[in-house]
Formats: structure tokens, sequence, C-alpha cells
């Protein structure tokens, strides 16, 4: 039975997966009291026994918790910024080319930002093929569920003044964490202008990247295809599926599958990703990458339904 260590099981994505660990049978959850929960001592004991250790902390946290771990067998999933563009880290998105095999094989995954796993699920795939070059300017905008933001936040839209009712952007700077892990799992050799929007709804997560056709290699029904082609798995597929001409962020909350779909014409092409934020977006990332290095089924545990 794997012995399975959560670094953070208190903070939003800490404590999602906790409780959906918390029932497996195969897994032995290690869990430290809250009186030593920030004890380095008795954090650097569990580091060290487990075999896996999932760190759901700040980054400059999660940098000192791999620092800790001596022993050459603990593989470590961490789920914040730090270790996204590093050397020697394996980036947690099975579904490209090639990265399942990485995963099951590493010690060191750095799971997947939420903004950045809808934008590099859209475009890495596209570069690696040809379809769009790697010097192409791009731009995207992603729509979020407030779950995204933390317990601050979570608290901020729960009382709910006049100013958090309607959408709200930021990342105003193009400084947003993201951008670098989008620039480089892509393969690109520019950041995207990129637009993150937050929203007084829980959770959900669109996010798009329009192109002109020029910027492509391919139509759109090419596009399509390819997309429908490429991704074949139980965790993220082709999908055309609207709402009556509408495409909503929250259609995927609670759910920890991922739908691609292409919209627009010749002429100007929308590239949309739908998922959870906390799902795929995070947690659901987080025990697909633990399932697949443990040689389960990837799927265990996953919340995905057939449209």
């Amino acid at each position: 039975m794997a012995k399975v260590f959560i670094d953070g099981s208190a903070g939003t994505t800490g404590l999602k997966i906790l409780q959906r660990l918390s029932s497996r049978s195969d897994i032995e959850l290690n869990v430290i009291d809250d009186e030593h929960r920030k004890d380095a001592d008795v954090r650097r004991e569990y580091l060290n026994r487990c075999d896996v250790a999932i760190l759901c902390l700040p980054d400059d946290a999660a940098r000192e918790a791999v620092s800790m771990i001596e022993n050459p067998d603990t593989a470590v999933i961490d789920t914040s910024t730090a270790h996204r563009t590093s050397e020697g880290w394996t980036y947690g998105f099975p579904e490209l080319t090639g990265q399942m095999k990485k995963i099951a094989s590493s010690k060191r995954i750095a799971n997947p930002g939420c903004h950045a796993i809808g934008f590099i699920s859209l475009i890495a795939p596209l570069v690696q093929n040809g379809i769009i070059e790697s010097d192409a300017l791009l731009s995207a905008f992603s729509i979020t569920g407030y779950s995204g933001g933390g317990k601050k936040m979570i608290a901020d839209y729960a009382e709910r003044g006049d100013i958090l009712k309607a959408p709200r952007m930021y990342g105003l700077t193009q400084k947003h964490k993201h951008l670098p892990e989008m620039k480089a799992v892509c393969g690109l050799l520019n950041e995207p202008v990129f637009s993150p929007v937050v929203s007084s709804y829980y959770a959900g997560m669109e996010v798009v990247v329009p192109v002109f056709r020029q910027n492509i290699n391919c139509g759109i029904d090419e596009l399509k295809e390819f997309y429908r082609s490429y991704y074949t798995g139980k965790v993220v597929r082709y999908s055309d599926d609207s709402e009556d001409g509408f495409m909503s962020s929250g259609s995927m909350e609670t759910r920890d599958d991922m739908k691609i779909s292409v919209c627009g014409n010749e002429e100007r092409i929308l590239l949309v990703s739908r998922f959870d934020n906390l799902g795929k977006g995070a947690s659901g990332s987080a025990i697909q990458n633990l399932n697949i290095l443990l040689g389960v089924e990837e799927t265990t545990d996953l919340n995905l339904k057939e449209d």
C-alpha cells in the first residue's frame, strides 16, 4: 500500500485532495495533526517516509519542502508554481504526446496551473505538429470561478459587495505567474497577451485563444479533426457542444475532464478549453498524476462524464 503525504492539506487544493483520497483502499494517507503541521522537523519526517508527497503550498514553502527530502524513493507532486519550468521536473499533463510515460517514471512532477493547462491544451499540440509556428504572437483570455483565488477570495465573494457582482479582469501588468509555463511547455518563443477574468460563481473555467486563419497552417475543419484525433483518452476530448449558441465557463463544475472546442469561421477562429479549475485545473490533475505514478488506472477516483 502506497504511503501518501499531503503537505499543506489545510488549503483549498490540499483539502480537496485529502477528502478525495480518504476513501482509497490502495493508499495509506499520512496526516499531520493541526498542532504540528507547521513544525519543520515533523514535516521532514513525513516527507522522507512517504512514497509520494503532494505539495499544496505557496511557492517558497514548496521549495523548502523539496529541500527537506533526502529519501531518493520519495516522489513529489508539486501543485505550486515553484517547479513548473524547472530542470529535472516533469510537467504533469499526461495528455501531451509522450508525457504519460515520463510522469510514470518521474520522481518530480509539477502539477499544471489552472489557466496554463487550458492554454497549453490548445496550443502545445499545434506547435508540436507545425500547425502554429513557435514564434507566433498569441493572445488568450480566461474566465474562472472565484474558488481558484483561495480562502481569502472565497471569503470575499461570500460577502459579495457590489464590486464583486460583475466579472473582474486581473493580471493587468501582463506578469501573471502562469505565463512562463504557458510559453515553455508550448515551445513558444513569446509569452501570450493574457487576460484572466474572475467572476461571481464558485468553480469552472473557460480558456479561449483567438487566432486568424493566416496564423495557422490548416483550415477550421482540419483543426477540429486534428483535436479529435489528438485527444483520444478518457479525460480530455474534443466536443462541439454548446448551450444554444453559448458556452458556459461553469459547465464543467465538479468534473475532472476537459472539453476542447473550435468555433468561428474560416477567417477568425476561437480555440476553447473548458474544465473545472479545481478539477483538471488542480486536484483532479494531481490525483490523475498520482494514479499514473502508482501504476493504477489513471481515471481512478476521477469524476468523468460522457455527454
